[in-house]
């Protein structure tokens, strides 16, 4: 029926691209305090190997009432030969701070957390640019073998 053709529409119109538009991204909190993210830091510009790089940021609570937060870490490969999923969670930590008062968060990136199932099948991490994502801030950095 006509009727259900337009809803279908309106429907489609609503939704992104990939199937679903949730009201809150994954993570979110309904806090009652907003939280700050300083730059992320990295131990070094490019990573080698199978040598870690740790990651840092620093969250500061800039409401007036303390608050509980989940500080998410994502990672991104700017070129791969395939694309893996466009933004992937490598680590999550939960804080809780007064007003105020600011935490650094570390993290540690390893190879395997680069590495994604390739065309053939094989766990690969390869060589390149990636980006790393926590909150609003992003930084990149070179893999090499």
């Amino acid at each position: 029926s006509k009727h259900t053709e337009e809803k279908r529409e309106i429907l489609n119109s609503d939704v992104t691209w990939d199937g679903y538009d949730p009201l809150f991204p994954f993570g979110h909190g309904l806090s009652y305090t907003s939280f700050s993210y300083g730059d992320i830091k990295l131990s070094a510009a490019s990573m080698k190997g199978a040598q870690p790089l740790k990651v840092s940021v620093t969250v500061t609570n800039t409401g007036s009432r303390q608050g509980k937060h989940t500080v998410e870490l994502y990672s991104r490969d700017v070129y791969a030969s395939i694309t893996p999923s466009v933004k992937r969670l490598r680590g999550f930590n939960k804080i809780d701070l007064k007003p105020g008062e600011a935490r650094t968060v570390n993290f540690t990136i390893t190879r395997d957390d680069l590495a994604f199932v390739n065309a053939q099948l094989k766990t690969v991490t390869e060589p390149g640019e990636f980006e790393l994502m926590i909150g609003d801030k992003k930084v990149s950095f070179i893999y090499a073998d």
